[in-house]
């Protein structure tokens, strides 16, 4: 019957990839299992960040307690938000996150407002653990895009450049194929491809450049708040051009403009006007 998913133009095939894995007669989702592996992952990181950073590794810990869960709560209803077309119709549907449905936008700003309140009740300082638990976010991002591949979802539309991926057709949603995509239907082994942008390996690479950066600029930071800001600055400016290519994006209401890629750039150029504005105070500031 052919591969599930082929990346032609680089000899690969993958074969066999279900959505979910059945234990005990309970079916869990891939896409579940890799979201927790990213979160579990993303603390790890942090609690290193934290180390070599001189600070309480303990602290981060229970911050990721309550992050993970307002995050993936704040995600949630993000998403339902802005497909809330869809969701008045199917009530039922808002609390089965079993088959995706999580924005990253949404946790985010969830886990700020957790972090800030956090960070009132142990007392401590807010732009610091925001330097800090970015890494780990970025972890969880890097990881988690690949619950999105097994869900078949979060792709681009019709490309055929040297990243090109198919999809079994009959495993995605029709709500994500383009007109473009079924022009250019391929036929394989009796199966049948659509061909697309693989989005979320395009972000996962780009946050792993991200990351790479915050970690290595760590003992060059000149403040607390700065790795926060070269975060939003990096991953909005990747995400803006990602997103474009995306057939399933969460739209304002009525529009064709999409939310993510607003708020992206928006964030995108909040955090450089912030760090030029600082390094330009720095350079006045410093000693002749």
């Amino acid at each position: 019957m052919g591969a599930d998913i082929r990346f032609p133009h680089l000899g690969i095939e993958i074969e066999n990839l279900g959505k979910t894995i059945s234990i005990g007669g309970f079916s869990i989702a891939y896409y579940g299992i890799i979201i927790s592996l990213g979160m579990l992952f993303g603390y790890f990181m942090a609690a290193w960040q934290a180390k070599r950073t001189g600070q309480n590794q303990e602290i981060y810990l229970d911050l990721a307690l309550w992050d993970i869960v307002f995050a993936v709560i704040g995600a949630r209803l993000y998403y339902v938000i802005f497909s809330w077309d869809y969701y008045s119709q199917n009530l039922g549907e808002i609390l089965n996150i079993r088959g995706g449905g999580l924005a990253i936008y949404g946790g985010v700003i969830a886990g700020v407002i957790t972090t800030l309140v956090f960070s009132k009740i142990k007392k401590v300082s807010f732009f610091r653990l925001l330097d800090t638990a970015c890494t780990g976010l970025l972890t969880g991002q890097i990881i988690g895009r690949w619950g999105n591949f097994c869900n078949r979802e979060a792709f681009g539309g019709y490309t055929d450049s040297l990243f090109a991926m198919q999809i079994r057709q009959s495993d995605v949603n029709t709500s994500y194929i383009t007109d473009e995509m079924l022009q250019n239907i391929i036929t394989e082994d009796g199966a049948s491809y659509i061909q697309v942008h693989p989005t979320f390996l395009y972000e996962s690479v780009w946050n792993i450049c991200v990351l790479a950066f915050i970690l290595f600029y760590t003992k060059h930071k000149k403040y607390d708040g700065q790795l926060f800001l070269i975060y939003l600055l990096g991953y909005g400016t990747g995400r803006v051009w990602i997103e474009g290519l995306r057939t399933d994006q969460l739209l304002f209401f009525g529009t064709g403009i999409a939310v993510s890629q607003v708020l992206s750039g928006l964030l995108a150029i909040f955090a450089l006007c912030i760090l030029v504005y600082k390094y330009i105070k720095y350079k006045k500031n410093r000693p002749s």
